[in-house]
């Protein structure tokens, strides 16, 4: 599962990206510091099963710290998007396709108002932050509608006359996207489309690939800068209708974690504050970066805001349940004998047969049953998957 990090250029994407994943990028003070897009990963947390159990797991594919399982998500840091980036300007053709296979996007928002629709610095206050947010939807919206107009009347033609649904055509022309037949269906269903496509205009284009990009594609808003921000607009924006908006302060979460990683203080992504390891080590410029870092937290109302923006991206957004396949349900092993070696993200209301097909293709053909770890009970295919369960799957050999 692929996190795009998208927004106009100078929000703070960059240091969006690096805080979340403490990778190294090129972050400066001007617009289109980043061309190639930056992959990395970042954790989201969940409660470790071990605990329950009372034994000592051996993460494989994910880390545990203290009980909670942090589960790895790639992030995908692009270019800077401008108003008209769908036609090509700017790095807007790259930006859309390094999207492509996304998941999800989170918008990173400069809830200032310190810069201007190109990126450019500004005094805060001076831009109001929700036509960034319509600007971009309007971006991703046009640039799909580009992909479906190509032909699209000789489809739509074609399509009635041979008694094809329209949605199964267009999936073939947006399978590129990540974008699943359901999702078509959907959003064809939400836009409120005549039934008959050869009868779609432009405006029912646009209105279509606006639709398909909500439900392929959902987006959180980062409010990042918050710090900076006033309180009425930061206000303002934190209840924008219809959004998830998080008030975030990137630089003091990449902050904090530098500082972590210098064993200078004691901080887990999310936490709400930090401890100093030892105060008397500090230099000034230290004590007064931490003392900032302190008022950020508590301006934000839940940390610096980037590991929220985070999980509200994948739990809230995507749905997503978190699960533990294990083969040997009574000492919760692997074949090599790791305990609750995996953990895998699950969209809410898979069951026991998708989660076998998402371990591996042949898992999920030769599937057989399941056994719940906590009941020990075996269950069917049709077993709707719980947050935190810890399944085996059984498959014919």
């Amino acid at each position: 599962m692929q996190i795009g990090i998208v927004g106009k250029p100078n929000v703070g994407k960059s240091t969006f990206f690096s805080a979340a994943t403490l990778a190294t990028v090129e972050i400066a003070d001007y617009p289109f510091t980043t061309i190639k897009p930056n992959r990395g990963v970042a954790y989201i947390r969940a409660k470790c099963p071990h605990t329950e159990f009372g034994v000592k797991c051996n993460p494989r594919n994910s880390a545990c710290e203290n009980g909670i399982r942090l589960v790895p998500v790639e992030l995908l840091d692009v270019a800077g998007l401008v108003p008209d980036a769908w036609q090509g300007r700017g790095l807007g053709n790259k930006f859309l396709d390094d999207l492509r296979q996304a998941s999800a996007l989170i918008h990173v928002v400069d809830a200032s108002g310190g810069t201007d629709e190109e990126g450019n610095k500004i005094p805060p206050g001076s831009h109001d932050p929700t036509l960034d947010i319509k600007f971009l939807e309007q971006e991703i919206a046009y640039w799909i509608k580009g992909i479906l107009e190509k032909g699209f009347g000789r489809m739509a033609r074609q399509a009635h006359l041979e008694g094809i649904k329209v949605e199964k055509a267009l999936h073939e022309r947006l399978t590129g996207l990540g974008v699943s037949e359901t999702d078509i269906i959907v959003a064809i269903k939400n836009a409120g489309l005549p039934d008959n496509p050869m009868y779609w205009q432009d405006a029912d284009l646009l209105r279509l690939a606006s639709a398909i990009r909500k439900q392929s594609k959902p987006m959180i808003i980062a409010l990042n800068k918050a710090d900076v921000a006033s309180e009425s607009l930061l206000a303002r924006l934190t209840n924008l209708e219809g959004y998830i908006t998080v008030p975030v302060c990137a630089e003091s979460e990449l902050g904090l974690k530098r500082a972590a990683k210098a064993g200078l203080v004691r901080y887990l992504p999310g936490d709400k504050d930090f401890t100093i390891v030892d105060p008397q080590k500090l230099n000034e410029n230290q004590k007064k970066a931490l003392d900032y870092f302190a008022k950020v937290m508590k301006k934000c109302g839940h940390g610096t805001g980037v590991q929220i923006c985070l999980e509200k991206a994948v739990y809230d957004l995507l749905d997503m349940i978190v699960v533990y396949p294990v083969e040997d349900d009574n000492k919760l092993t692997d074949h090599d004998g790791n305990v609750l070696p995996d953990a895998y993200l699950v969209k809410r209301g898979s069951n026991a047969r998708d989660l076998a097909y998402k371990i591996h293709t042949e898992l999920g053909d030769n599937f057989v049953r399941a056994i719940n770890a906590r009941t020990h009970r075996t269950v069917g295919h049709d077993y709707i998957l719980q947050n935190g369960d810890v399944i085996t799957i059984v498959a014919r050999k």
